[in-house]
């Protein structure tokens, strides 16, 4: 059987992109996204390609939302090999559309919302995806991070998302330590792209910022673990 991954916030953009690598590369690919719509609007897409993916509703920033994807994970698959933490966002641009807000214009309940989302989502989601690939002693988690949430790179500007993603990272550091054998948690920065999110002014394609993701959501069991990478090199957190 092949290995089943899952890609949150799939339906476009780099979540998009990883999904079709990953399918193209023989995965069978559960591409998650916030309605059951546009994840279906996205393996409609995909399926005009050529490719078959499973489309699912899952809003990583709700509990039950979350318990219920793994619950038919294991109904309909009964594993969970690979997981993409992609879901996410840059909340400071619904607030403020502009690169250099700064914290003091930022009230704290959108950075609480920002954590809930960037951080927490993927939080829940490694809950419940180790201890299933702890026991089946291979797994593979990508947390898609950016260099605006390493601390030796942070600046001023998207206070929120800079403190969510930085935290993310820490998530990605204490989960690999639960890590069992043969089971690689890492941070992947897949750089400014040319996304939704990123803008049209972004130096990347989506292929080269999704190259990345893929390259850690497809390590060989000689691969890193507890790492941060950009384009498969390490980057300091």
């Amino acid at each position: 059987m092949a290995r089943v991954a899952v890609v949150t916030g799939a339906n476009r953009g780099l979540g998009l992109g990883t999904a079709r690598q990953l399918a193209i590369d023989g995965y069978t690919v559960v591409l998650t996204a916030r309605t059951q719509a546009k994840a279906n609007d996205a393996a409609g897409e995909l399926a005009g390609e050529g490719l078959t993916v499973v489309p699912y509703e899952l809003d990583v920033a709700n509990e039950l939302s979350c318990t219920t994807l793994f619950d038919w994970l294991d109904d309909e698959f009964g594993r969970i090999d690979v997981l993409v933490n992609n879901a996410g966002t840059i909340f400071e641009r619904e607030y403020a559309n502009r690169w250099d807000v700064g914290p003091f214009e930022i009230p704290t309940d959108l950075v609480a919302e920002a954590f809930n989302t960037n951080t927490l989502g993927a939080y829940r989601t490694m809950l419940r995806a180790i201890p299933r690939m702890n026991a089946a002693g291979y797994g593979r988690i990508v947390n898609v991070s950016t260099g605006m949430g390493g601390i030796a790179e942070m600046g001023g500007g998207y206070p929120a998302y800079r403190i969510s993603k930085a935290a993310l990272n820490a998530a990605t550091r204490v989960f690999a330590h639960e890590a069992g054998f043969n089971v690689k948690i890492n941070a992947v920065c897949p750089g400014w792209v040319k996304t939704a999110m990123g803008g049209s002014h972004a130096n990347r394609d989506i292929a080269s910022g999704v190259s990345g993701i893929v390259w850690a959501a497809t390590l060989p069991d000689d691969g890193p673990n507890n790492g941060f990478f950009r384009d498969g090199k390490p980057v300091p957190w």
